[in-house]
């Protein structure tokens, strides 16, 4: 439930392994680049770290010793490599430049399935807007009834932050990692920033305008976007959730075999929402993790550093396994417009009741009009009779206004605003942010 979908793939123990492979790969091949090692030396650890056996538990196991997996990695490199090639392996990196070089290569491979789950939960919701463009719905302030909407404007929200996730996804700053032991990298000499170019374009990665060993902002940047992800998609299942709730019943997941309980044959639970809104509400403390740890000093850390790479694994996972529950959940979810129009009459007609004192309010003025109103509300939701019947009947409003008329003025479906118009506003937003992919 909480490690669903296709991200979980590109940032496990395998994924980091082939991202420390990698980029020690592509340090030796931008060393050739720039003229510091020999080609043929280059192809050969190149050679190695995409061909060779590598165990991930055992380089995980001996990375203890020196604190962290990128030293026992280098070892092995080294053996497998073999000859005077093996003495180029690592050359001039430090143990960080390796990590962070990989964290920012496994985020930027991981980002593509995210943002493409994310892309078709934002076509399913445009989907929804458009088809309910005109479903009316009772908006809901403080979980209580308030004026109506439209089932396609409360869809439009969804997809318009939908977007915004995926916008924010999109410009995030992945940069390559690359300063030697204190960020001078003074052991490959004056050709220390070629060699850093060349690296960042091995890896298609940003060349940062220095090492940020202990500058951690890509770090935040990159968790800021996936908690802002999160977010968005627990916003919008704890809406789906509240939508399907027995009492409520305005939506619901169809799905074979899905949404049973082990005891209570009659429940549809919407799982799929629930899953996605369990998996994002782990967000907030992992964000909290690595926010914390950018307090990092000097031009090493100890300990704030190593301290990020479970929390970011597992908020990649997380937000990945959210937004493809809620994929899911767009995807089974079912709308009863039926529903949504009956629930507006539980009020008796009183959702209402403001628009006939601001019609009546010129007539007989504001305070006249508001206690009229606010009179004939109370005895419809007692029970006591139709508001529009009890409104018609009242000397001070039924004077005024005609029962016809009230009842035009009650009617949800001629009270939306300016719904219509958001509704196409998200769509189109959505349409540019579409060519964007």
């Amino acid at each position: 439930m909480l490690a669903a979908g296709s991200v979980r793939d590109e940032v496990d123990d395998a994924a980091w392994l082939r991202a420390l492979l990698d980029v020690e790969a592509a340090l030796a091949e931008a060393e050739a680049d720039a003229g510091v090692i020999l080609r043929e030396h280059a192809e050969r650890i190149a050679e190695v770290c995409r061909e060779g056996d590598f165990a991930a538990a055992e380089i995980g196991a001996r990375s203890v010793g020196v604190g962290n997996p990128a030293a026992p990695l280098v070892r092995e490199i080294t053996a497998k490599t073999g000859g005077e090639s093996a003495r180029f392996v690592h050359f001039g990196a430090t143990s960080q430049d390796v990590v962070d070089s990989a964290a920012m290569l496994l985020a930027r491979r991981a980002l593509e399935p995210l943002r493409a789950d994310l892309l078709a939960c934002a076509d399913h919701a445009g989907e929804l807007a458009r088809e309910h463009a005109s479903t009316v719905q009772a908006g809901r302030t403080l979980l209580q009834q308030a004026l109506p909407v439209t089932f396609g404007l409360t869809a439009a929200g969804w997809l318009s932050g939908l977007d915004a996730a995926l916008a924010r996804l999109r410009s995030v700053r992945l940069a390559a990692q690359l300063g030697g032991a204190t960020g001078t990298l003074a052991s490959l000499g004056e050709r220390g920033p070629a060699v850093l170019t060349a690296f960042s374009a091995r890896l298609g990665l940003a060349e940062p305008v220095l090492p940020w060993h202990t500058e951690r902002s890509r770090i935040a940047e990159l968790a800021a976007a996936l908690g802002e992800t999160s977010g968005i998609v627990a916003g919008i299942t704890r809406t789906i959730v509240l939508l399907a709730q027995t009492e409520v019943a305005e939506v619901y997941e169809e799905a074979d075999g899905a949404g049973g309980s082990s005891t209570m044959p009659h429940k549809r639970n919407p799982v799929a929402a629930i899953a996605a809104l369990a998996a994002a509400q782990q967000a907030p403390g992992l964000m909290s993790t690595l926010f914390g740890a950018m307090a990092q000093e000097h031009q090493r850390a100890a300990g704030a550093w190593h301290a990020e790479w479970r929390p970011l694994t597992e908020l990649f996972r997380s937000t990945g396994s959210a937004v493809h529950w809620l994929r899911t959940s767009l995807d089974r979810l079912v709308v009863d417009p039926e529903r949504m129009r009956a629930n507006l009459d539980v009020t008796r007609g009183a959702l209402l009741s403001e628009r006939i004192t601001t019609e009546l309010a010129p007539q007989i003025g504001r305070l006249a009009a508001h206690d009229a109103v606010s009179a004939c509300t109370r005895r419809a939701l007692a029970g006591e009779a139709d508001l529009a019947e009890l409104l018609a009947a009242d000397e001070a409003v039924g004077k005024h206004l005609p029962l016809e008329r009230i009842r035009d003025l009650l009617d949800p479906a001629r009270y939306l605003g300016s719904a219509p118009v958001f509704v196409e506003r998200a769509l189109d937003a959505h349409a540019e942010e579409n060519k964007k992919k």
